[in-house]
């Protein structure tokens, strides 16, 4: 049997903005994305002899079939022509669940990094992200560890400048969203503003934080927030705490403010935390010093 392993890191949606439906049924999108520090583990064995499984340390985390990280070895199988002789993928979680922070493709980005690693890089990282499309939208950028402009259903991406150091300080309330309610919500209300993203990027290109956190902003906040009034309590709890800006990412629910001082933002986390939200502190993803794959081990 062979034994990988691979970190799956959560990504944060600094802008989010939402076009019109397609004809293929999803909507066009307008996202600059960041990978976090925030992580789960997964431990991916090979050779078991055994049925294909996925499970996970919290009972909340899909088994089998149910699993993107399932689909994501499936597609990959599928694309080889090849067979692994049973697979089980162990997930150690961290990223919550629905929260908009791509946990599920986080994990199943991680089981096609680990899989085209072992087959010697067979396939070409636009080839790998077209799989990951087959997959989950989030997929192709969490493929990628790399703050992106997304577009289209977050498949086309542009470059952009890395983000100067900070802390995010991610809230999450104690209750969960529909995607499909919030996008029929959003083709239906009067959206006041959409992010600017040239000026959000060029703040980014210098630097400044204190323009980047004014320029955060998802559009999902405007379908989300006349239901859930403890959001502005969070948003207004986080900006007395320190925080330059504040925001969702994807469909919410969870909340974060941008700090640029460790101290507030733990402060904030703690403050939050004792009120009795489940929050998280995370950093932008350093990709170089995460790029080190771990060892594969053979039993």
């Amino acid at each position: 049997m062979i034994t990988l392993e691979e970190k799956a890191y959560a990504k944060l949606n600094l802008t989010l903005d939402v076009g019109p439906k397609r004809e293929d049924g999803y909507h066009e999108i307008s996202t600059v994305m960041q990978p976090l520090t925030l992580c789960d583990d997964l431990t991916i064995t090979l050779g078991t002899g055994e049925p294909w499984q996925v499970r996970g340390d919290v009972p909340e985390v899909p088994t089998g079939r149910k699993n993107l990280c399932y689909k994501a070895a499936k597609a990959f199988y599928n694309a080889t022509g090849t067979d692994p002789d049973g697979i089980t993928v162990e997930i150690v979680k961290r990223i919550p669940m629905g929260a908009g922070l791509g946990g599920g493709s986080a994990d199943a980005a991680a089981v096609l990094r680990a899989l085209n690693r072992h087959e010697g890089n067979r396939f070409t990282q636009a080839e790998l992200e077209k799989l990951g499309l087959e997959v989950g939208s989030d997929v192709p950028f969490c493929l990628r560890n790399k703050i992106a402009l997304a577009e289209g259903r977050g498949e086309r991406f542009s470059e952009v400048p890395a983000m100067p150091p900070c802390y995010y300080v991610l809230v999450k309330p104690d209750f969960q969203v529909s995607t499909a309610d919030l996008y029929w919500k959003l083709d239906n209300i009067r959206v006041p503003a959409h992010p600017k993203v040239e000026r959000f990027c060029k703040a980014i290109e210098l630097g400044d934080l204190r323009e980047i956190g004014v320029n955060l902003l998802n559009v999902f906040e405007y379908a989300l927030l006349g239901d859930h009034p403890e959001l502005d309590k969070i948003e207004n709890a986080l900006e007395n705490c320190g925080a330059l800006g504040t925001s969702m990412t994807g469909t919410g629910p969870v909340m974060f403010g941008l700090f640029e001082n460790f101290d507030f933002a733990a402060t904030a986390s703690m403050s939050l935390m004792q009120v009795g939200y489940q929050t998280f502190l995370a950093t932008n993803l350093d990709l170089d010093a995460a790029a080190e794959p771990e060892p594969e081990t053979e039993l």
